[in-house]
């Protein structure tokens, strides 16, 4: 009886071990398909979750692990010397009428 406590009323308590929370990622609780980069995204912050013990970072923290996962935010200077242009509204409008097609599916079924 090493974790047992007796207390005056003659009831014996047993001290409950501490659990820890499962705390990754978990594909199946997901209602979408993630993209390469938002998983390896969610598995660094994961991984900087476990690694600072802080469930909830700072937006420092975030940018801390963005930019530990190499990216860097160009000028525009710079965007035109690579070569890059403002692709990510489109992408964006596209995700969104996809988005809005299979709700509308899900609606009609």
């Amino acid at each position: 009886m090493a974790n047992t406590d007796t207390l005056d009323t003659g009831v014996v308590v047993e001290s409950r071990r501490k659990t820890q929370r499962r705390r990754h990622i978990d594909p199946t609780t997901c209602e979408r398909d993630y993209s390469n980069p938002e998983i390896e995204f969610m598995r660094a912050m994961d991984d900087y979750k476990r690694d600072a013990g802080r469930m909830f970072p700072t937006c420092s923290e975030v940018l801390e692990v963005i930019r530990s996962l190499g990216y860097y935010q160009l000028t525009e200077e710079q965007a035109d010397t690579l070569g890059f242009e403002e692709d990510v509204s489109e992408q964006d409008e596209s995700d969104a009428e996809s988005i809005s097609e299979e709700s509308e599916d899900f609606v009609d079924a």
